[in-house]
């Protein structure tokens, strides 16, 4: 994120021998050490000009600052006057302030949790409710930020701030996106936190954004996270298969997702299954999900394989009869290759041999599709 970008601060460079070295690095600690004291001093016993000019100078001096920095500063006591800042009815001290937090916060844990302890929350989540976009997405950032912490992740979780955050997933720029989904995966983990942050208001903004997004990212792995979260509920369930292509953008990202991200994707296609077979069974193999799953009881993570294999034996038309399943058919090709091979290289040749299965698979399912899609007139087609 642009608002955290940093690098390590250094004295100003000149030619000098080690000695001088020293005696050049002291004297730049001292000036600096000065400067935090006059800056902390402004914010606390300065007018609300004096204060602002302060909040600027800190945020400018902790962007290019070490972590040490950052420390000295929280404990010259600028926090508490800054948070303060955020509730001014002066909207260039509420940016200053907030500005300076987060970079004060940024790679600091310790200045993450006595930001939050302060009291930063209720006035961040007011901030969210601006219709400034440009506040609003800088709070988007701080909560992202500070939620980073698991001490804050109750607090927040518990303040408010997820539905203010789902908003901006529907109509924030790029940046706020990403900050918004970021910081909603954060919150996702607090297990303290009974209960859930997120309601089937944010399925379709969800959807849409997995939809855009390299299904390998990681922000694509946080969106999928999120889903498999909201398909736990009906509520959920519901919103993924009204929202336009909310069961193929899931199963696309199971064909093409990295490992994290397919395993979240498939959880949530088997939540539906498993909730109502009747419901989505047809739903899901509609969009031509098999590929996609057998590919993935070959590749996937041991709990996607396992998801997989599930879910494979609930689109099967016949689900009692579904001891010829997969984990079967494994140990046939087993044998076959145990009996070609011999027992030392018979996972490897039934892996192989597996592989080639799952990809003539897909390039069967392929062909009847674009064989399908050859037959279709027009007026057949649906309109998107």
């Amino acid at each position: 994120m642009s608002h955290d970008a940093e690098e390590e601060e250094t004295p100003p460079a000149t030619p000098t021998t080690t000695a001088g070295k020293d005696q050049e690095e002291e004297t730049w600690n001292l000036l600096k050490q000065a400067l935090i004291h006059e800056l902390s001093q402004k914010l606390i016993t300065g007018d609300l000009q004096a204060k602002v000019e302060a909040a600027r100078e800190i945020r400018k001096l902790v962007r290019k600052s070490s972590v040490t920095t950052r420390s000295k500063f929280g404990a010259a006591g600028v926090i508490h006057p800054l948070v303060s800042m955020l509730s001014s009815p002066n909207l260039d001290a509420r940016e200053a302030s907030l500005l300076a937090l987060l970079n004060l916060a940024v790679r600091n844990e310790r200045n993450k949790v006595n930001i939050v302890t302060a009291g930063a929350v209720p006035p961040l989540v007011e901030l969210l409710k601006l219709q400034n976009s440009g506040l609003r997405e800088l709070a988007a950032a701080a909560i992202l930020t500070l939620s980073a912490a698991a001490p804050n992740k109750p607090t927040i979780a518990a303040s408010g701030a997820a539905p203010l955050l789902v908003q901006i997933l529907g109509s924030g720029s790029v940046q706020g996106k990403v900050d918004a989904v970021t910081a909603l995966h954060n919150l996702s983990t607090c297990k303290e936190n009974s209960i859930p942050i997120l309601d089937a208001k944010a399925v379709s903004p969800l959807i849409n954004l997995l939809k855009e997004c390299k299904k390998y990212s990681k922000f694509a792995e946080k969106a999928t996270a999120l889903l498999e979260i909201l398909s736990k509920s009906e509520e959920g369930r519901v919103a993924m298969t009204d929202s336009d292509g909310g069961i193929l953008t899931l199963v696309e990202t199971v064909e093409d997702g990295s490992h994290v991200s397919t395993q979240h994707a498939v959880g949530a296609l088997l939540s539906l299954c498993q909730s109502c077979r009747e419901k989505y069974r047809e739903l899901i193999l509609n969009e031509g999900a098999i590929p996609g799953l057998l590919r993935l009881t070959v590749e996937g993570t041991s709990i996607a394989q396992e998801r997989a294999h599930t879910l494979l034996d609930l689109l099967r038309d016949t689900p009692k009869q579904k001891k010829l399943a997969s984990s079967v058919l494994e140990k046939i090709v087993y044998d076959i290759a145990a009996r070609v091979d011999g027992a030392d290289k018979a996972a490897e040749t039934a892996k192989r041999l597996l592989e080639d299965m799952v990809q003539r698979s897909m390039e069967l399912s392929m062909n009847r599709i674009q064989h399908r899609a050859a037959s279709c007139t027009p007026a057949n087609i649906p309109s998107a």
